[in-house]
C-alpha cells in the first residue's frame, strides 16, 4: 500500500511524498511514460539518474504482450525491467477503446479485438485488475470510460455513471497489498467533475485521478475547469492528472493543487526532433541550427548539455537518422520534465511558487502550446503517428 503526507502548501499548490513498498515519491511528480515495461531509448538506470522516482506502464499493451503471466514469472514488472522504483499502471481501458478497429463499450467492460493480431478480448474490472495484480505495480488504476472531447452532457453522465460501478467493482477484485486510484471524469463540465470527485472520495481509494483531460478540448477550457475542480478534490490523498502535458499545463496545474503527472510528451516529442528548453522549444531539423555550437539549453543541468553535445551534432545525427540523436533528446526531455517539477517543489517549500511560476513564464519566450506539435517529416515515423494512443491514455 502507499501513504501521502504533506510537507507544504503555497497557495493552491503542494508539495509531498508519496511512500510506497518501492520507495518515497516526491511530489509534485512527473512519471515518464513506460508502457512497454520501458521507457523508449533509455535505460532504467538513466531514467533514474534524471530525478524519476516513479513510471507508469500500461495493462492493455503488457496483456497482448508479453503478457502478465509471463511478467508475474519473472517476479513482476520491477524485476521484469529491472527498475527499483515505484510503478504505477493505468486500467488500459483508453487503449481498449481507441486502438481496436472493432469494440464495444457493455455494462460489464470493454469488447474488442486486439489491434497486433485480431483476437477478440473482454476488458472488465475484475480483469483489469486481475492484470496489474499479476503485474506487481505499486500502484493500480480503476478501470474507467473516457469519453472523448466534445462529448454531449448525456454521454459524459453515462460515462461518469459507469465508471463509478467500475470502480466499485474494481475495489472488490483488487490486490490487497496494490493501491488503487480511482479516474474522475466529466470532461469540462466542472459540476459533474464535482459530483464524480465526491462520490468516488467517498469509497476507499489510496488516490484519485483526473482523466478524460487532453482529449482535444481546448487548454484554456481545461486550465479553467482544473482552477475550479482540483482544490475541491480531497486534500488528504494524491491527485494525479492524467496525460497531461505541456510545461505550461503542469505549472499550471500545480498551481490548482494537482500532485502528480504523466505524459507522452518527453518521449514522443524527441522521436521528432524536438527538445523542451527554458525558452520553450527548440526543433533541432531547423535550418538555423546547423552550425550552432551551444548546447540544446545553456541552463540545463541533464548529462546531455553538461557533456557540450552541440545543437548542430544533434541536428546532423537527426538529419542522418541516427539512433543516438533520438537518445540524447530524450535523455535531455526526461531530465527537462524531472528539473521542472523539482523546480516546483522547491519554490512551494519556499513559499515563493507564484514568483517561480512568474520568472519561468517571462523566460518561456515561445508558444509553450506548439510544443505538442510532432511532424515526422524529417524521421520515419515507424508507427510512432498513433501518439499518446500508444504509448498510454
Amino acid at each position: 500500500m502507499i501513504r501521502f503526507r504533506l510537507e507544504a502548501t503555497c497557495g493552491n499548490a503542494r508539495a509531498g511524498t508519496i511512500e510506497t513498498p518501492h520507495g518515497p515519491v516526491p511530489t509534485p511528480a512527473f512519471m515518464p511514460v513506460a508502457t512497454q515495461a520501458s521507457v523508449k531509448a533509455l535505460d532504467p538506470l538513466e531514467v533514474s539518474s534524471a530525478g524519476a522516482r516513479m513510471l507508469i506502464a500500461n495493462t492493455y499493451h503488457l496483456w497482448l504482450r508479453p503478457g502478465p503471466d509471463i511478467v508475474h514469472q519473472h517476479g513482476g514488472l520491477h524485476r521484469f525491467m529491472k527498475w527499483p522504483h515505484a510503478i504505477a499502471t493505468d486500467s488500459g481501458g483508453y487503449q481498449a477503446f481507441s486502438l481496436s478497429p472493432l469494440r464495444k463499450v457493455t455494462a460489464d467492460g470493454f469488447e474488442f479485438a486486439s489491434h497486433l493480431d485480431g483476437s477478440r478480448r473482454f476488458l472488465s474490472p475484475e480483469e483489469a485488475m486481475r492484470i496489474q495484480g499479476l503485474l506487481d505495480s505499486d500502484i493500480a488504476l480503476s478501470l474507467d470510460v473516457c469519453p472523448p472531447g466534445g462529448a454531449s452532457r448525456d454521454e459524459l453522465v453515462a460515462a461518469v455513471e459507469t465508471t463509478t460501478r467500475w470502480t466499485v467493482r474494481c475495489l472488490q477484485s483488487k490486490k490487497p497489498e496494490q493501491a488503487l486510484f480511482g479516474i474522475v471524469q466529466g470532461g469540462t463540465d466542472v459540476e459533474l467533475r464535482l459530483r464524480h470527485a465526491r462520490e468516488l472520495g467517498a469509497l476507499p481509494l489510496d488516490g484519485l485521478a483526473l482523466g478524460g483531460f487532453s482529449v482535444g478540448e481546448p487548454p484554456a477550457a481545461m486550465h479553467a475547469a482544473l482552477t475550479a475542480l482540483v482544490p475541491h478534490i480531497d486534500e488528504k490523498r494524491p491527485r494525479y492528472l492524467m496525460g497531461v502535458g505541456t510545461p505550461a499545463d503542469i505549472v499550471h496545474a500545480i498551481a490548482q493543487g494537482v500532485d502528480v503527472f504523466d505524459c507522452v510528451l518527453p518521449t514522443r516529442n524527441a522521436r521528432n526532433g524536438q527538445a523542451f528548453v527554458s525558452s520553450g522549444k527548440l526543433v533541432v531539423k531547423n535550418a538555423r541550427y546547423k552550425n550552432d555550437p551551444l548546447p540544446l539549453d545553456a541552463d540545463c543541468e541533464c548529462p546531455v548539455c553538461a557533456a557540450g553535445y552541440t545543437r548542430s551534432y544533434i541536428r546532423h545525427l537527426y538529419m542522418a537518422g541516427e539512433i543516438f540523436a533520438l537518445r540524447l533528446l530524450t535523455l535531455h526531455n526526461v531530465h527537462f520534465y524531472q528539473q521542472l517539477v523539482a523546480g516546483a517543489r522547491r519554490a512551494i517549500m519556499a513559499g515563493s511558487y507564484p514568483e517561480w511560476t512568474a520568472r519561468r513564464n517571462a523566460l518561456a519566450t515561445a508558444d509553450e502550446a506548439a510544443q505538442t506539435e510532432a511532424s515526422t517529416a524529417e524521421w520515419p515515423s515507424d508507427g510512432d503517428a498513433k501518439g499518446r494512443a500508444e504509448e498510454h491514455d
